[in-house]
């Protein structure tokens, strides 16, 4: 696991290559394996990868979302958030498993953030993108993951550029 978190970083070029069902199916399954607080499972996922559907959601943000143009898959990571008061909490463990999951299937990733953004137009990046699936006012939108194969090469972080003074042992030092 440590290997996946030294290697991995965000990819926002893509090879125009379909990933395969097999691993569609795997990181389905990393998706629905997530912890969720008390085992609600109040996340969903809508799996894309019709390029009509991406180039839509490359205009989700302001900023930020172009890249899913040209990713041959995302997942949008939502929940039904009557179920639970730590949905947020819930979706951002599974869209980070994903992402994990990706990079051990030799795929690069990149988290969209939707919640709390904005769209160019009058509305959230959530009003947008439950407006492209028609998707009910309970259902609430964390992010977006854009998966595929990397057209680019990024240098993992090196421990070198940790910063160690985030950590703190026992007590919390300034």
């Amino acid at each position: 696991m440590i290997e996946l978190l030294r290697q991995r970083r965000s990819i926002r070029k893509f090879l125009p290559k379909k990933v395969e069902a097999e691993k569609i199916d795997i990181l389905k399954e990393a998706l629905l394996r997530s912890p969720t607080s008390r085992n609600i499972r109040p996340w969903e996922f809508i799996i894309v990868d019709e390029p009509v559907l991406l180039e839509k959601l490359s205009r989700a943000k302001q900023s930020g979302s172009a890249f899913l143009k040209g990713a041959p898959l995302a997942v949008v990571v939502l929940a039904d958030a009557q179920q639970s008061d730590v949905w947020v909490e819930d979706c951002s463990i599974a869209s980070i498993l994903l992402q994990l999951t990706a990079q051990s299937l030799g795929l690069g990733s990149c988290w969209v953030q939707i919640r709390k953004r904005q769209n160019k137009n009058d509305f959230s990046s959530e009003e947008y993108v439950q407006m492209v699936f028609n998707l009910p006012e309970h259902l609430k939108v964390e992010s977006i993951i854009g998966l595929g194969y990397a057209a680019e090469h990024k240098q993992g972080i090196t421990k070198n550029d940790l910063d160690g003074a985030k950590t703190h042992i026992n007590k919390y030092l300034s």
